[in-house]
């Protein structure tokens, strides 16, 4: 999503080095490396070993210029360390879950189909949904999911949720969202969003961290950018695009900015990409500009 208005913020040339911090199916990355051939270079990273697996077998054409970490972008500069680079021309961050990870009911990310309350992107550790629907008290639960989802119906759900577990542990997709749908209020269940939307993605963004790591991530993405090189954040929530908005600011402002920020409001995806894909009415993209230490923003 947004793809082409990334591509044109990042301007990619021809040797240049670009970072995919959710490197995903590899989409974004095969275009950055046509854009950057013949001698350009990727770096991808990924949470989600499955999306690792996926990009080496899309991208095997590119053997060469690219290199696959599976690891988390909070630690982008230890990543390019790893490869040998200091700074690059370019970063993206394509945030919150991939369509490939909704699409597959034993990830545990959608309540369209049945599924194991999973949720991690990174499934080598953690604690999955499933283990913090069991444990958190209700009133961390509703604080959660109020937080996270920004759902106005989140005490009642996490009532729900602690009545329904002290049955049976609460272990599938199909389970939670039967949950969620009997918390609330009848005409809730027929709104144009799934009554059981944000309550998923208030559990999804706690499993994962994704806030927690979310200005610090961006703010190391921002110093290993080349004078001239460009960051791009993709959000899809509105707490995601705040922090973003908010770093952008502040890495621009004060006696040594380090970002020029590009784009003052966010760009969203024109009428024909949220008419050819729904999840894109959402998407919302920031970019920045490295500066020269000491230049005037």
């Amino acid at each position: 999503m947004l793809a082409d208005e990334v591509l044109s913020w990042l301007a990619c040339r021809p040797g240049g080095r670009y970072v995919d911090c959710t490197v995903g199916q590899g989409g974004l990355a095969s275009r950055i490396l046509d854009l950057s051939g013949p001698d350009g270079v990727l770096i991808g990273i990924d949470r989600d070993e499955a999306a690792i697996d996926a990009t080496r077998k899309s991208l095997a054409g590119f053997e060469g210029r690219i290199h696959l970490i599976h690891g988390n972008f909070h630690e982008i500069k230890q990543h390019l360390k790893s490869v040998g680079v200091s700074e690059v021309d370019g970063v993206v961050f394509d945030l919150g879950v991939s369509s490939a990870q909704l699409d597959q009911p034993e990830r545990g990310f959608s309540f369209l189909a049945d599924g194991p309350l999973d949720m991690r992107m990174d499934r080598s550790g953690g604690r999955t949904a499933a283990d913090l629907l069991a444990c958190l008290p209700e009133s961390e639960l509703a604080d959660l999911i109020y937080r996270y989802g920004e759902e106005r119906y989140s005490r009642r759900i996490a009532r729900a949720i602690v009545r329904a577990r002290a049955t049976r542990p609460l272990q599938t997709t199909g389970k939670l969202a039967a949950v969620v749908r009997e918390a609330v209020p009848s005409f809730y269940r027929h709104g144009r969003l799934h009554c059981a939307t944000r309550t998923f993605q208030a559990l999804r963004i706690a499993v994962n961290q994704e806030l927690e790591i979310l200005e610090e991530s961006l703010r190391a993405a921002a110093e290993v950018l080349a004078p001239g090189g460009r960051l791009c954040v993709i959000s899809f929530h509105s707490l995601e695009d705040r922090i973003a908005k908010q770093t952008f600011r502040a890495l621009s402002q004060g006696p040594n900015p380090c970002l020029s920020r590009l784009t003052k409001k966010p760009v969203v995806a024109t009428e024909a990409e949220r008419r050819a894909n729904p999840r894109a009415r959402s998407a919302k993209l920031r970019v920045a500009e490295r500066l020269l230490v000491g230049e005037a923003t």
